[in-house]
């Protein structure tokens, strides 16, 4: 019986396979953090989330420039 010359984890997997699925779900886990660090960078800059002294004056501001062009084309 071949089964209890190895250890079995309740996993079932072996030691290596163990190490394998570690160490792809340690890449993965590094590549979705950085993706999701580069988006919130990115959202930041959109639209900051703690406003400034003026509050939100940007976007009152680009509501009217999108108001301008849109007349403009009508």
């Amino acid at each position: 019986m071949d089964n209890q010359d190895h250890k079995q984890s309740i996993s079932g997997l072996s030691e290596k396979e163990a190490k394998e699925f570690h160490k792809i779900f340690v890449v993965s886990f590094l590549v979705f953090t950085a993706i999701a660090i580069v988006a919130h960078i990115l959202a930041w800059q959109w639209r900051p989330w703690i406003p400034g002294p003026e509050g939100y004056a940007m976007i009152d501001s680009a509501r009217a420039v999108v108001g301008s062009v849109v007349s403009s084309l009508s």
